[in-house]
């Protein structure tokens, strides 16, 4: 029996070197499969065109620039003309300070503050107002009653 085991052992020896030398045949091929795999050809250049090629620029074909003539800012945006919108008061309390307007051009309604409208202002009331960001949406300011 014992030298059953020593064969079976000699046997799993031989697989094992088997698939070391298998293994490493597998690597120098791959290793010469790829090249040298030095940096210089894992360099790539980008030519005037944009487009990635593995050659490097021409030094003496480089074009100079005027730094003066590069436009870096975006153009200024032109003034719009801001217009009011039109709207009817929804609901007004004048204990506690403010009220919603209903935009007559669509279905939104609009906060404001008493301190935004007129004195005389009323439930019901046609006004004239125009929108400003407010720390929980957009809010009526500028109000103004309609004739």
């Amino acid at each position: 029996m014992s030298r059953s085991m020593s064969f079976n052992k000699k046997e799993l020896e031989k697989k094992r070197e088997k698939k070391r030398q298998d293994k490493q045949k597998r690597k120098e091929s791959r290793k010469a499969s790829s090249g040298s795999g030095s940096l210089d050809d894992m360099i790539a250049y980008v030519d005037e065109n944009g487009m990635i090629t593995s050659t490097p620029p021409d030094p003496n074909s480089k074009q100079e620039i005027d730094v003066n003539e590069i436009i870096v800012s975006t153009p200024q945006r032109e003034k719009e003309e801001i217009t009011p919108l039109r709207g009817r008061v929804e609901h007004f309390n004048q204990s506690k300070g403010y009220g919603f307007i209903k935009d007559m051009g669509s279905i939104e309604k609009y906060f404001f503050h008493v301190s935004n409208a007129p004195e005389n202002v009323a439930e019901g009331q046609i006004v004239f107002f125009e929108l400003e960001r407010g720390q929980k949406g957009m809010n009526a300011v500028r109000i103004t009653l309609a004739n």
